[in-house]
């Protein structure tokens, strides 16, 4: 897993220049929490331009993976930040989209202030200032949500908050986006909004993605990449490749077709 490997990709409006984080590469992660081990021997590459979905059963261990890539949960083994030619990339950003958000639906706070609470210090009561708004607004122009600025965030529908959350994900633009099962819930036209949005990004901005789902038909229309996990790798490869694969077959055969 330590072949050096080129990148193709290249930053957008900076003539050429190589990405900052051309992939991850997971060596040999285990982790073990009360006695009990959730990972095993993990090991994998995360590509900058590239969607990796992360596929299993419950408890197969991806949001254990998750929260070691995260810093949240204490590992064994090697996670390297490498940059094109193999040199480790330094202050390397993350962003977040979790599977939900637990607030107060009823608070009067709006899109606009939720933004301007992580975009500057400055109190949200006492008014948002201009460049904290032209920000907030730049990202949620990102994510095709402009519209709901001044929205409460109550309000949002389930796939709309969905992508808010991926607009604060991206400011400041991240290295590595991970998205935890962000549309859990969310109706297909949410759904399908959200992955076209994150699929615009990905080509445009050639960030590394890393993505959670139980949604097969949506990892096989988005995925680049594909890991099988159950309390490892089990398989990985393209879509079409673990798709088609017997450990495939054992983890979600059932009589009706896919889990």
């Amino acid at each position: 897993m330590n072949t050096v490997q080129s990148c193709p990709h290249k930053v957008p409006g900076t003539e050429g220049a190589p990405c900052r984080l051309c992939r991850i590469e997971v060596d040999n992660l285990s982790v073990t929490l009360g006695g009990q081990t959730l990972l095993r021997d993990v090991s994998l590459h995360i590509h900058c331009g590239e969607l990796t979905a992360l596929i299993g059963t419950n408890g197969a261990g991806k949001t254990t993976l998750l929260r070691a890539l995260l810093g949240q949960v204490e590992y064994k083994g090697t996670v390297r930040h490498l940059t094109a030619d193999g040199r480790p990339a330094a202050d390397i950003r993350t962003g977040y989209v979790p599977q939900q958000l637990e607030f107060d639906r009823s608070s009067p706070v709006t899109i606009m202030d939720f933004l301007a609470c992580s975009l500057s210090r400055r109190a949200v009561f006492l008014g948002v200032g201009k460049k904290t708004r032209e920000r907030a607004m730049t990202a949620l122009a990102r994510t095709h949500c402009e519209k709901l600025a001044d929205r409460p965030l109550g309000a949002l529908s389930g796939g709309e908050l969905q992508r808010v959350l991926l607009a604060l994900a991206l400011t400041p633009q991240p290295d590595l986006l991970i998205l935890d099962e962000p549309v859990s819930g969310v109706d297909q036209n949410g759904l399908e909004t959200f992955y076209q949005t994150v699929d615009e990004l990905k080509h445009r901005n050639h960030m590394a993605i890393l993505l959670v789902s139980h949604d097969l038909d949506v990892v096989e229309r988005y995925a680049d990449r594909v890991v099988l996990m159950q309390g490892g790798v089990i398989k990985q490869g393209s879509p079409e490749v673990v798709f088609d694969s017997p450990e495939f077959e054992q983890v979600f055969y059932t009589r009706g077709g896919r889990a």
